[in-house]
């Protein structure tokens, strides 16, 4: 592959800026904020996209995109299948990543927590808000697992849509949601000059220790 020289590719952040005081020792209301801002923003098409990064079974991280499903005090959902690859990961080592970027606001936001499971009755609510397709296929695929061929899922997928045609659709027992409960959030606003907002927040008992990183 011949080499190409990206060194070229920059812009100049000047869309905002950042504050300790502005986050007033809440940074779960402050992240409510900018999420909110982020999704009335035309050029954000998903703003609730966010990166969760784990710890696999082979000692390696590993990150994909996932998609937040509910913001709560508590902390941050998202829904999976919990024998795929993440899951897995999750049951091994419970402390994970998430990492949200809305370059249309020159914001990101990074949080370091712990996943943990939520309850069979709120993942059986969330998954029957669902619309059917998504339920089917939650049930076809074996994520994260080798298959031959597409063939097999799609032939899965008919069958299902036959048998489920006039009936609810159960939550497969091991497809539910994690709450991640923050430890330390992180907020990013881009600066003229690279000179970026950094503001971290780290959890201590019940107070959140607030300060200013050099970017």
């Amino acid at each position: 592959m011949e080499q190409e020289d990206l060194g070229h590719l920059r812009k100049s952040y000047q869309k905002g800026a950042l504050h300790v005081d502005d986050i007033q020792n809440d940074p779960m209301t402050f992240f409510k904020k900018w999420f909110d801002e982020a999704n009335h923003t035309p050029a954000i098409e998903e703003a609730n996209a966010m990166t969760l990064s784990t710890l696999g079974l082979d000692d390696y991280p590993k990150s994909r995109i996932v998609l937040l499903k509910a913001l709560t005090e508590e902390g941050f959902t998202f829904y999976t299948n919990y024998q795929s690859e993440k899951g897995t990961s999750i049951a091994h080592h419970a402390k994970v990543g998430l990492a949200f970027f809305w370059p249309a606001l020159e914001r990101q936001v990074i949080v370091k927590g712990e996943a943990s499971k939520l309850s069979a009755e709120a993942s059986d609510a969330y998954f029957q808000s669902r619309p059917k397709g998504s339920q089917i296929g939650a049930r076809v695929s074996d994520q994260s697992k080798v298959i031959s061929d597409r063939s097999i899922m799609e032939a899965k997928l008919e069958a299902l849509e036959i048998e489920y045609a006039d009936k609810q659709v159960p939550r497969p027992e091991h497809w539910g949601g994690y709450v991640v409960i923050p430890q330390c959030i992180e907020f990013w606003q881009g600066r003229p000059n690279r000179l970026h907002d950094r503001i971290r927040c780290q959890l201590q008992g019940s107070f959140w220790n607030i300060e200013r990183l050099a970017p």
